[in-house]
């Protein structure tokens, strides 16, 4: 069969598909994630695992030089890559919602919008017909509204905990998110039988 390279995500999606992998008797290094290491040669599995940021698995399987990615839905959303997804792997759940200060809540037209994700905010007001400004942070999206550098923040929301304890409320529930597994449009034709058995295997797990 043919050397499959798998791109995972780091951090928590990375630990849930360690144990996906294992329960579907594909076995990964139980201790992988605790190595520096970003490369992991399996050659009883005939894998290839590397670990990237969450934002360059969909590049790294686009490009083809991996095979499959396990990435969260959110990413995909906001790189809109030319890949195939394949797979709800039901794990890091949560949701891309809209929210802000309660005081602020019927400010709809002209927003500042501050988020992690441009492309799929843009597309998602577009779509609305809502015109507004978009401020790109990388951390603490909370601080936005609360500093007054946005009327409303678009985010990622798994307990909503974080928005609580900063006196913010959501406004709307955007959409719900998951790990996915995506494929290389190439490889799905010339590696067809190795990655089906990924599938097959992963699949019959969840």
């Amino acid at each position: 069969m043919d050397k499959i390279c798998i791109a995972m995500a780091k951090g928590r999606l990375a630990k849930e598909a360690v144990k996906l992998f294992r329960s579907a008797d594909i076995n990964l290094f139980e201790d992988m994630l605790k190595s520096r290491k970003l490369i992991f040669h399996l050659p009883d599995e005939n894998l290839e695992i590397i670990l990237v940021k969450p934002a360059d698995v969909p590049i790294y399987v686009e490009y083809g030089t991996a095979d499959l990615g396990i990435v969260g839905k959110d990413t995909l959303l906001e790189e809109n890559r030319d890949l195939y997804e394949v797979l709800d792997l039901k794990f890091g759940r949560c949701r891309f919602s809209l929210a802000g200060l309660p005081n602020r809540k019927k400010t709809l037209l002209q927003r500042k919008v501050a988020t992690k994700y441009p492309n799929f905010t843009r597309r998602f007001f577009r779509s609305k017909g809502e015109p507004v400004e978009i401020i790109k942070l990388n951390g603490s999206i909370e601080l936005a509204p609360l500093t007054g550098l946005a009327d409303t923040i678009l985010d990622i929301v798994q307990t909503g905990r974080t928005l609580k304890e900063n006196g913010l409320i959501v406004y709307e529930d955007i959409r719900k998110l998951s790990a996915r597994l995506v494929v290389n449009k190439v490889s799905m034709k010339t590696s067809q039988k190795s990655i089906t058995r990924i599938i097959e295997a992963l699949e019959d797990q969840i």
